[in-house]
């Protein structure tokens, strides 16, 4: 089975033939399975954002470039990329203008040419999806929260229903709360009605807990790649590529350095369980 995303000896240079001249991909082969949720981190420059446009559709590079069969290289496919590929940008309120949070979030299926009843089943279904409130449906988005105006206008891509999600850094500047029932709704999609997830973050217990996969990219390259756990195991290559890596992983070697067995240990989760069997190994707790 093909891959949902695939992307083979893609370059994007940025201001060519100019003094400013700059590479931000070169030669990069990128791909993603139908269904997964893929994350994909590094230094700032490294050509992330790029990468996530060029998905996106919004930048052309010299290469091939396939998203959900679709060949970027046919100009015509860019519009047909859209009815199947949702992105979210940072801060994606401020691309929030109708005078409603319903007609807000029904301006994009308005547009596909859909009937009034199937428009009005994504729009509730979407708002749910966000847990925005019934009362807030024909409320200005304008006198809503930060919060609730992130929700509407994630909402406003949701009802598209796309087959592919492409985030780029969606939680930012969210409170606790508010970014973890984002990321969980974004979670529930994957798992749940296989909609493929990309995510450019630099969240690495996000990354850690929710993606199945890990691209580290470096001026403009495919750095690392692999499980959470294969790539956070690399603790001295990704502080030498600038990246930290989560607090289990850490943990897990630092105890190794002191001459601690432990297991691997990638999510919060299972630095909890390790801990825990450390603790009884050494007699401080009985089960």
């Amino acid at each position: 089975m093909s891959p949902i995303i695939e992307i083979k000896g893609l370059n994007v240079v940025y201001a060519p033939k100019s003094p400013m001249e700059r590479q931000a991909l070169g030669d990069l082969n990128f791909s993603v399975a139908e269904g997964e949720f893929r994350a994909i981190i590094g230094s700032q420059g490294s050509g992330k954002s790029t990468l996530l446009q060029v998905m996106a559709g919004l930048i052309a590079g010299k290469g091939t470039v396939k998203i959900a069969g679709l060949d970027l290289s046919i100009k015509k496919n860019r519009t047909q990329l859209w009815r199947q590929v949702g992105v979210v940008f940072q801060y994606p309120e401020k691309q929030l203008f109708e005078d409603t949070v319903w007609h807000d979030v029904a301006y994009g299926p308005q547009n596909l040419g859909l009937g009034q009843t199937e428009v009005n089943r994504r729009v509730k279904r979407a708002l749910d999806r966000v847990k925005l409130e019934k009362e807030y449906f024909q409320v200005s988005p304008f006198k809503l929260s930060g919060g609730q105006q992130r929700r509407v206008a994630i909402a406003g891509i949701l009802a598209m229903e796309p087959k592919i999600l492409l985030l780029d850094e969606p939680t930012a500047g969210l409170d606790p709360r508010g970014r973890q029932q984002l990321m969980n709704m974004f979670s529930t999609l994957c798992s749940k009605e296989k909609v493929t997830i990309v995510l450019v973050t630099h969240d690495m217990e996000e990354v850690a807990c929710r993606a199945d996969r890990v691209t580290v990219l470096q001026q403009g390259k495919v750095a690392m790649e692999g499980t959470p756990q294969e790539v956070f195991n690399n603790k001295e290559k990704l502080e030498a590529l600038g990246l930290g890596v989560p607090f289990a992983s850490e943990l897990a070697a630092s105890l190794k350095g002191k001459g601690v067995s432990v297991k691997e240990m990638t999510t919060l989760h299972e630095a909890e369980r390790e801990v825990g069997r450390l603790l009884k190994a050494r007699g401080h707790f009985s089960s």
